[in-house]
């Protein structure tokens, strides 16, 4: 897979996005005439310094840097103006955060806008050249696929559905006789294939043999070395294993693992762990320890029962703990058994405010403290569907690998609320999926701005 341009225009992109930004830095400075550009007091340094800090972690919590030549033009745009919104917050949070230092507010404001628009239009203007020029920066590598079976054909077709890899498969090389009279794209016999390979100047051959041939792929593999071939063998394991496939090897023994899991990995591990503990004394200490009296006021007013609703569910590895929440229902016996459903007569007028805004949540942190809860991870369910939904959904327990959190990949994405068909359930036990293939910390910290954001645009799945 020849993609040679793709670092280069990711860091093209880099320099030129900075250099932007710390331009318009300059350049509004110098319309406020309040300093010298000369003598640059180090207070200004330091905001220099926070606003492109600030950049990195927006640019990286939205991917922008990622598939540059490859990506969508509208979702280039797209990201770029998420990256800024997220951004265009920072002088205001500076100000804030650092009122004691004298931050010059609007100073920093007209050096946003400034970025603003010029980023945008270096983007356009980018995409634009791109749209002439992509097929030049992006080559091509041409392959021929050592067997013609139903797993070289699968390949074929994934090639053929999958540009992006840029991979062109000129044909196949296979000794059934059947196949080489149904199939156009067969070239000739396995033993043949290197020499084909070497007249016809392709660098790559793909082997999707059985195992019950490995004398002829051990040749072949010793055959593509002499002739400076790269060869890529496909085992068989589609039946399986899914796309996440890992292997490990133990001295010669591979292991097949269907699933990444980077959470498996102990640093890991603590990072999450030090961010949940930092992240939720934060909450407790500034936000729950006025929040909490108010709204148990509330509650208390609008009808009788407990301020906190404690109901037990499951956690990681499939260990139930006690769950809280704020009261946002009449004292009810079903509780433990059924779902809230939109109109459900048994939510207070109180109760309905709070599961709207996601309010009812908050306490919930006192279980991240505690380690029972993440603050981003699968939601925690009652155990009877648990019990239920295992019976119904393939892998479905496999999200209790994790620990569960009071947001999640599946809830940002609009899976949420009462699953009332099996599919619906389907789809977030999918997003909790990819959410336990793909963690990492900055994916954290994006389904925590983006459920705040939507816990200020409200969600319609939210009742």
């Amino acid at each position: 897979m020849a993609q040679k341009y793709i670092t280069i225009f990711k860091w093209i992109h880099v320099i030129v996005d900075y250099f932007l930004l710390n331009l318009s830095l300059v350049i509004a400075v110098a319309i406020k005439s309040e300093v010298s550009l000369q003598n640059l007091p180090d207070t200004y340094k330091v905001y220099f310094l926070l606003l492109n800090l600030i950049w990195f972690y927006c640019a990286n919590v939205s991917e922008l840097y990622n598939n540059i030549l490859k990506r969508d033009s509208f979702r280039t745009i797209q990201l770029t103006i998420l990256s800024l919104g997220m951004f265009m917050l920072a002088p205001l949070i500076l100000k804030v955060v650092l009122v004691s230092l004298g931050f010059k507010y609007h100073t920093f404001l007209i050096a946003t806008v400034i970025f603003s628009v010029s980023i945008l239009a270096w983007k356009i203007a980018f995409l634009f050249v791109r749209r002439s020029r992509r097929r030049f920066w992006i080559n091509y590598t041409k392959i021929i696929i050592v067997g013609a079976g139903p797993l070289g054909l699968d390949l074929l077709n994934y090639f053929n559905t999958n540009h992006q890899l840029r991979y062109q498969v000129v044909g196949f090389f296979d000794d059934n006789l059947s196949r080489r009279r149904k199939n156009k794209m067969i070239l000739g016999k396995v033993k043949d294939c290197i020499a084909y390979a070497e007249a016809s100047g392709i660098t790559e051959i793909f082997c999707t043999l059985p195992s019950n041939e490995a004398r002829t792929i051990n040749l072949l593999m010793q055959e593509a070395d002499k002739h400076m071939v790269r060869f890529r063998l496909v085992p068989d394991v589609k039946g399986l294993f899914n796309k996440h496939l890992s292997v490990q090897f133990y001295d010669y023994f591979p292991v097949l693992t269907p699933r990444q899991e980077p959470l498996e990995n102990k640093a890991n591990e603590i990072i999450k762990r030090t961010f949940d503990f930092a992240f939720a004394s934060l909450v407790i200490v500034f936000l729950l320890s006025w929040v909490i009296p108010i709204i148990a006021i509330i509650i208390k007013l609008e009808s009788k029962g407990p301020v906190f609703f404690k109901q037990l569910r499951s956690g990681r590895d499939n260990k139930p703990f006690y769950c809280l929440k704020f009261r946002s229902m009449t004292v009810n016996s079903d509780a433990d058994s059924r779902q809230a459903s939109l109109g459900d007569s048994r939510i207070t007028k109180v109760g309905a405010f709070l599961r709207k805004s996601s309010l009812d949540e908050l306490p919930q942190f006192f279980n991240v403290l505690r380690g029972e809860m993440s603050v981003v991870g699968p939601r925690p369910h009652m155990l009877k569907h648990t019990h239920d939904y295992s019976l119904l959904i393939n892998k479905y327990m496999v999200r209790q690998f994790l620990t569960p959190g009071i947001t999640g990949w599946a809830q940002i994405n609009g899976f949420r609320g009462e699953t009332i068909e099996t599919s619906a359930m389907s789809k977030r036990v999918e997003a909790d999926l990819w959410y336990l293939e793909n963690w990492s910390f900055l994916l954290d910290l994006k389904i925590v701005f983006l459920t705040v954001w939507q816990s200020i645009k409200g969600n319609k799945n939210a009742f």
